[in-house]
């Protein structure tokens, strides 16, 4: 009998887009659905961003790219870190690909032999946990709960890289928290770091530029530049520039990792489209006021979302600092009901919620933290309001 590949067993559909697909279908039905579910930052590109891809559609070459990318691309991905610190890097440092994710997961294939440990804090972004099955690794899980604001402490490091994973992970700002880490907090890591040689670190900051309250963004190589040789920073247009599906991705950090994902973009890709080439170098060097004016409003925003978290008894929301998303929890609600319907976990809560007030968020076990749930709050301005207003209801509902 035929069968799929061993590794499609241990494959998982996003649990994200599960949700999403969900209020789809209920939208297309008629409900007034208000999703607060995908990670997406609603809005468009600048139109000089089309303009360059108009313009590059018009002359075409039709030929292969750089499996590493344009070395225009590249130079305007070294200009644009610049403004985050890491300097001194040059396009043999870089690699790119379809997305972030698709960076990441080429990573896991350079880096991870069979059996070999990535370890990441929970509440973790749904898709470390499947790259790391899907390349049959193991995942060490280290809890960061609502009590300790989400946040990895220089002890749980010490302890976890004592067992000397291949990789450590870290995401900042963080998808699903919104959390930050101070400079302090990255200098305290970044000497624990230090310590263990034989770990690579992976930096999935793609919300660097989504940073509030004047925090700043700050990278362990700012404090350690002796990790420069084992530091391998991620970065994306999507969140920034308002291009999720344009697909692009980065990464700088040692040339032997950038060299690995070059090679494995000659077998998988081959290069990124020459059009959407065009339309991320504008992107990078032309004017940012679109992205500068989107993160004060997502920072108003989460003035709005945490307002009400604040004003729910029992719900415990800490103040996230940066991305789009608010993580709850909302485990008070467990063990009560809504309309003679009772609350068991997360995913009881967020059916609920979905099915009574048209309110779309996504269960915290899908993050690694069941307690909780994820409010992207990137929905239409004028939405906001009102779905606030019926997620307050539901629990003010609950007997």
């Amino acid at each position: 009998m035929l069968q799929l590949a061993r590794r499609m067993g241990r494959a998982k559909p996003s649990a994200i887009m599960a949700v999403a697909e969900k209020a789809k279908s209920l939208k297309a039905a008629g409900r007034d659905i208000i999703s607060f579910s995908i990670g997406v930052p609603n809005f468009l590109p600048a139109e000089h961003v089309y303009a360059a891809a108009r313009d590059a559609l018009g002359k075409d070459s039709g030929q292969y790219g750089s499996n590493r990318g344009s070395d225009a691309l590249l130079d305007a991905f070294l200009k644009h870190i610049e403004a985050t610190g890491l300097t001194g890097y040059t396009r043999a440092n870089c690699s790119t690909g379809i997305g972030a994710k698709h960076v990441l997961y080429n990573l896991a294939e350079a880096l991870l032999d069979e059996g070999d440990t990535i370890a990441y804090a929970v509440p973790y972004w749904t898709t470390y946990a499947d790259i790391a099955e899907i390349c049959n690794a193991k995942s060490l899980e280290l809890p960061c709960p609502a009590s300790q604001n989400y946040k990895l402490t220089p002890a749980q490091l010490d302890a976890a890289l004592a067992s000397k994973p291949k990789i450590f992970l870290f995401n900042n700002p963080n998808n699903p928290t919104g959390m930050v880490y101070t400079k302090d907090e990255i200098s305290a890591l970044a000497d624990v770091l230090v310590k263990y040689p034989d770990t690579w670190i992976v930096t999935d900051d793609i919300y660097n530029r989504m940073v509030f309250d004047g925090l700043g963004y700050h990278n362990f190589v700012h404090f350690q530049p002796s990790l420069r040789d084992r530091v391998i920073f991620v970065d994306s247009l999507s969140k920034t520039y308002g291009m999720p599906g344009w697909r692009v991705g980065f990464m700088v950090g040692p040339e032997l990792v950038a060299k690995a994902l070059t090679t494995l973009n000659s077998n998988h890709i081959t290069n990124i489209p020459e059009v959407v080439t065009a339309a991320a170098i504008a992107a990078l060097t032309g004017p940012q006021d679109v992205p500068t004016s989107k993160n004060a409003e997502f920072q108003a925003k989460r003035d709005q979302v945490m307002a009400v978290m604040n004003s729910i008894p029992g719900v415990i929301c800490p103040k996230p600092q940066g991305a789009f998303y608010v993580f709850p929890d909302i485990s008070c609600a467990f063990g009560k009901s809504h309309d003679g319907k009772k609350i068991e976990n997360d995913v009881d809560l967020c059916n609920l919620l979905l099915e009574a007030k048209g309110v779309a968020c996504v269960p915290g076990s899908a993050f690694g933290e069941p307690r909780a749930l994820r409010i992207s709050y990137t929905c239409p301005t004028a939405q906001l309001p009102e779905g606030l207003k019926r997620f307050k209801e539901f629990f003010a509902e609950l007997a």
